[in-house]
């Protein structure tokens, strides 16, 4: 059964992929494929040329629906699931000209969406069970509901979706406003918001604690600097104390040493913007002893 945790709501969904799809067609349709014969059926399979986590599978599906509702899709596999090189994801059947117009659009976001589960699963294995991989807003304008369902896809946790999501008090907000006045002024204002607050040295985690901050950003602290303040914060507070995230230059090779400081959270940019595509491949046969209806 299909786990709706690593899918993206089905309005972005539709959305992107129309805005995909008549970037493609606007404003003649595609041209080639109207030269092929219309009652010409063929079959196309999905086929991942690495090793990675698949992720997308709703909007490659929906760009073959809105393209031509008579195609056929049907996945052998669905986001969340691991691949190694030819293995099948899933099949289209249809109209061959069909399958044509919608294949780099679905494949688009096939495989960068396969690539941000495959990256954000590398960090959590990586980082192993003592802390949670989560994102950023670091993601392709208009894609966001889709990126951060990849980081679901791929083990990974959603940090705030948008700016109306929670208050954040990062070090440029902090120029106007300390931290205990910003914390308190944010939690008049916002009551039931998350209020989080960016540190950049153990003063101002102790700080954001006291002033009542639930989740304090340790900004790029080294490995021993953020142990220091989780050991100050715990023995503060114990487990009432906020949770405590670790960010800035977080890479596959430094992801371990910050997992073994206690922290709650880790969180990286790169989970989304620096990403490579998954390679997948639609390979289409065409069948002809096979006419469409």
């Amino acid at each position: 059964m299909a786990d709706p945790l690593v899918h993206p709501p089905v309005h972005a969904v539709r959305e992107a992929v129309a805005r995909a799809l008549a970037e493609d067609l606007t404003p003649l349709g595609d041209l080639s494929a109207a030269l092929l014969p219309a009652d010409i059926a063929a079959r196309a399979t999905f086929v991942s040329r690495g090793r990675g986590v698949v992720a997308g599978t709703w909007c490659a599906g929906e760009a073959f629906h809105q393209l031509d509702p008579s195609l056929v899709v049907a996945w052998v596999l669905d986001d969340g699931d691991r691949v190694e090189p030819g293995s099948v994801i899933g099949t289209v059947d249809g109209p061959i000209g069909s399958i044509l117009s919608a294949e780099r659009t679905a494949l688009n976001f096939l495989g960068h969406l396969s690539g941000v589960a495959t990256r954000v699963r590398q960090f959590v294995d990586r980082a192993g069970p003592g802390i949670r991989v989560w994102d950023t807003r670091k993601t392709t304008p208009g894609l966001r509901s889709l990126e951060k369902a990849a980081v679901r896809a791929g083990g990974g946790r959603n940090h705030r979706g948008n700016l109306s999501d929670w208050v954040m008090l990062k070090d440029n907000h902090l120029m106007g406003i300390g931290i205990t006045a910003g914390v308190a002024l944010a939690k008049d204002r916002w009551p039931g918001r998350t209020v989080h607050v960016e540190a950049e040295r153990l003063a101002q985690v102790l700080e954001a604690a006291a002033a009542g901050a639930d989740a304090i950003l340790l900004d790029n602290m080294t490995p021993d600097e953020v142990r220091e303040c989780v050991v100050a914060v715990v023995a503060a507070y114990g487990s009432r104390r906020p949770l405590l995230e670790v960010s800035g230059g977080i890479t596959l090779e430094t992801i371990a040493s910050y997992a073994a400081t206690g922290a709650d959270l880790v969180s990286s940019g790169s989970l989304t913007n620096s990403a490579p595509v998954l390679d997948i491949g639609l390979d289409i046969l065409r069948a002809d002893d096979v006419r469409v209806r």
